[in-house]
Parts: structure tokens; C-alpha cells; sequence
């Protein structure tokens, strides 16, 4: 059963030395998702399950300690998903098979030093139509006792005229609907996103959130809204349910 969750956005620029110079830009950012971490440490899961957006390549699941990697964003850094014992599935030498989404999240994970559960990584690909993510929630929340998600995933990416999609006007409703959602820990709401909308907006949170409806049927809790900005004119997101 799920027992608490955090919302985190998942632009590698999360990651000082991607960021390098405009860091400090998302500093409050960076302590929000610190803050949501820490509810999921405090909810003390049997198993926390990582899930963030993939291309059709990342997708499917990736066992603790896989590796990830920003040297595609010219920075010579390496994490994992947790711990090393996923060596003997991702041994010395092998390349990095991490999303980027969950690169950041072992990102975080490493940062706050996460040691309180085992942990599984989940890749889930735009194409997944929203059934299908509620399913894989269901799933999910059906795996221990006590189950904890860590969703990575950003909301539309067209706020702004500079922003990677252009200014498009349904983009700030969109995302104000979905922060309204996690904050209140809605997920009939999450559930009736609008796939076209999210896909048409660049949201690639929304597969993301929508197995996180799944997984959270009939756990009763309640949300908190940490964080809401649209830097570069795209919007990013921290919440957490307990």
C-alpha cells in the first residue's frame, strides 16, 4: 500500500554543476525536493519506487544501484539509483542506463543520503496512455506493506516566449491545475488529465503522475504544495503526500 510520496520536477539543471553559473537560480527548488525527500524517510516504506519520464529506449525498470550519468550535458558526473548492489546487473564498465529523469533522482537521493529502504526505478514513456499508468500504479502499491514513490516529472514547458515550447496560453491553466492537484493529493484529478494537452504542452510529468493516481486508490492521503516556479519558462513542481 502507498504510504507517502514526493513530487519533484527533473531538468538536470537540478544538478549544480550542470547548472553551473545559474545554480543559484534554483536553490529554492533544490531544498523543497530535500524537504519532500525527507517525508518519504519519515513515512519509514518498505520499498521506495522511483518513477520518472523516458524515452521508448529508458523505459521499463532499473534495479538499485544502476548507474547514471551528465556527461551528455558536459559535466563528468556519474550516480546511482541507490546503493551499489545492483552491480551484478550494471557491472564495472557498463554504460550508464539511467533516464535522465532518475539520473536526477539519484541525484537527490545521493544528496540527502537515502538509506532507509530498497529502492527500484521506473522509466514510464509518453506513448502510455493514462490506463495504462493507472495500472502500473496499481501494481506498484500492490508490491510491500509499506510503499513509497519518488515521481520525478516537469509540468508544460511553454510558459514563456523563450521557453523550450514557445508561450502557449493554455500552459499556465494546465499547470495550475496540476499543482492544485498535487497539493490537495486529488487523484481523481490527476487521473482525468488531459493526455493530448500534457503531450502538446511538452508536460512530461504527466505519465508520471498519472501512476501515482494509481498506486495511491484507497490510501487516504493528504498533500502539501512545497514548490511552484516557472523558471525558463518552464513549470516545476514539489509536492508531497503522507
Amino acid at each position: 500500500m502507498l504510504v507517502a510520496a514526493a513530487v519533484c520536477p527533473c531538468p538536470p539543471l537540478l544538478v549544480p554543476e550542470v547548472a553551473a553559473g545559474a545554480a543559484p537560480e534554483l536553490n529554492d527548488a533544490r531544498a523543497a525536493c530535500t524537504d519532500a525527500l525527507g517525508v518519504l524517510a519519515a513515512a519509514r516504506p518498505d520499498l521506495l519506487v522511483v518513477i520518472g519520464p523516458a524515452e521508448p529506449s529508458g523505459r521499463g525498470t532499473h534495479p538499485e544501484g544502476t548507474r547514471g550519468s551528465f556527461h551528455g550535458f558536459g559535466v563528468a558526473l556519474d550516480v546511482r539509483l541507490g546503493s551499489a548492489k545492483g552491480d551484478d546487473m550494471d557491472p564495472a564498465g557498463a554504460e550508464p542506463r539511467l533516464p535522465p529523469s532518475l539520473a536526477v533522482a539519484g541525484w537527490l537521493l545521493e544528496r540527502t543520503g537515502w538509506s532507509d529502504a530498497p529502492i527500484e526505478g521506473l522509466g514510464v514513456g509518453e506513448p502510455l496512455a493514462a490506463e495504462g499508468c493507472i495500472e502500473v500504479g496499481r501494481g506498484i502499491a500492490a508490491r510491500a506493506e509499506r510503499v513509497a514513490l519518488l515521481v520525478m516529472g516537469d509540468a508544460s514547458a511553454c510558459r514563456t516566449l523563450k521557453a523550450p515550447g514557445y508561450l502557449d496560453e493554455r500552459a499556465a491553466p494546465f499547470d495550475a491545475e496540476v499543482a492544485r492537484a498535487l497539493g490537495a493529493a486529488d487523484v481523481p484529478a490527476l487521473k482525468a488529465l488531459d493526455v493530448e494537452l500534457a503531450y502538446e504542452l511538452k508536460a512530461s510529468g504527466r505519465a508520471p503522475w498519472q501512476v501515482l493516481a494509481g498506486a495511491a486508490e484507497g490510501a487516504e492521503l493528504g498533500g502539501a504544495l512545497l514548490f511552484e516556479d516557472a523558471p525558463y519558462g518552464v513549470g516545476y513542481l514539489v509536492a508531497t503526500w503522507s
